[in-house]
């Protein structure tokens, strides 16, 4: 009999490459036909594994999801970057290789990076998602998220319209 395991920690230095091809195979699959090709490919490109030893280097908050010891998702995680809002925590990315999507380790990724934002004593919770990014903003309202402010974003030349969910953290 086998058992699947199923972990979430913190990145470390060797976790670098698996992580940058989440990103890729994640960016590729969210945002295909929504960020213009150029931009998407340059955005793939820069992070790479070096650019995931760096900022795990500088102690970024890199949180990683592991299946059977692979890693298959990761969230990156900190002080909000919207001074204005309330909302303290942010996290900033949150994504699971394509092939993981849509069996509840998203979930299980985002409680777990919303529980290190509360041990850090951020109050509130950010989230930032393109308007076109119709499955993460499903994701983000099924998880309670509640509307906070529409934005925008520079992504290359185009500025994309961006929703911003909250959750109080206590």
């Amino acid at each position: 009999m086998s058992t699947l395991s199923i972990d979430i920690r913190r990145a470390r230095l060797q976790d670098a490459a698996a992580v940058a091809e989440v990103h890729d195979a994640a960016w590729r699959n969210a945002y295909r036909g929504i960020l213009p090709g150029i931009d998407l490919e340059r955005m793939v490109e820069k992070r790479g594994p070096a650019w995931w030893q760096r900022a795990i280097r500088r102690k970024v908050a890199v949180l990683v999801l592991e299946v059977d010891r692979h890693v298959v998702g990761y969230a990156t995680l900190g002080p909000s970057r919207m001074r204005a809002l309330p909302h303290k925590g942010e996290i900033y990315e949150i994504y699971l290789k394509p092939e993981y999507q849509g069996i509840g380790l998203g979930r299980r990724l985002f409680q777990a990076a919303r529980s290190a934002l509360g041990e850090m004593r951020f109050k509130g919770l950010a989230v930032r998602a393109l308007v076109a990014n119709e499955a993460a903003l499903g994701f983000y309202r099924r998880l309670g998220g509640d509307k906070l402010v529409e934005t925008g974003e520079r992504i290359g030349d185009s500025v994309l319209p961006v929703v911003v969910f909250g959750w109080d953290l206590g």
